[in-house]
């Protein structure tokens, strides 16, 4: 797989119009678009559709958590859309992951989020976990991978623990990917973009520092650049 493929942007803007051109400039250096919550929100399924159109890879990412039925049709309605992976809160429990997973249909992945990229021990605390960010990581994924997941999403910071314990049955994908010249923003746990390849990332998720560039095509070329030096 090629380096630009395994980079996904995400196209966290607020309408249809700013997301397509978006894809529209990056088509030729990136393949693969992530749809989050903000976009999902305010566009619904037809944004799905219009990034599809172009011929470009989808990620829904909507962190689906609720209870097992209402999960298993929302992957059903996803499924049919076309998207080519969705996200799933692992923390929903081995029930729900189950049937999340039951539900897939037309190659779609699943993908389990862990611990958010902006969270922190403090926020495990404030909830009741008193574990440490990588052991809930873990355990959160164990559960996923013993119900069936493809993957999970987790921040750089677990890869290596990740990959350790499953090697390659599942797909690795991390947010919480800065460049080393883009600002943190609100990311705790973060690493560049060539850190989280050489730790054994499949996928690494970009948004604002190349959503939020004043030209983005030439933030791509940067990253790129920055991968193979």
């Amino acid at each position: 797989m090629a380096k630009s493929d395994k980079i996904i942007v995400a196209l966290d803007v607020p309408t249809k119009v700013a997301a397509l051109d978006l894809v529209d400039q990056l088509r030729e250096q990136i393949s693969f678009f992530k749809i989050g919550l903000q976009l999902y929100t305010a566009e619904g399924p037809e944004i799905v559709c219009s990034v599809l159109s172009t011929g470009a890879k989808v990620w829904l990412d909507l962190k689906l958590h609720d209870i097992p039925n209402t999960v298993a049709r929302a992957v059903e309605s996803a499924s049919n859309l076309g998207v080519h992976m969705l996200t799933i809160h692992l923390s929903g429990g081995s029930e729900m992951i189950r049937a999340a997973t039951a539900a897939r249909t037309n190659n779609i992945s699943i993908l389990g989020v862990t611990i958010l990229t902006s969270a922190t021990e403090q926020t495990l605390r404030e909830i009741g976990i008193t574990d440490r960010v990588d052991d809930q990581v873990l355990r959160l994924a164990k559960l996923g991978v013993e119900a069936g997941i493809d993957g999970v999403v987790a921040s750089p910071h677990e890869i290596k623990v990740l990959r350790t314990e499953f090697t390659d049955k599942i797909k690795i994908v991390v947010q919480g990917i800065r460049p080393s010249w883009a600002e943190p923003g609100d990311q705790k746990r973060f690493m560049t973009p060539r850190q989280a390849l050489e730790a054994g990332a499949d996928y690494i998720g970009i948004g604002r520092p190349i959503t939020t560039h004043p030209r983005p095509t030439e933030a791509v070329t940067k990253i790129l650049n920055e991968i193979e030096s």
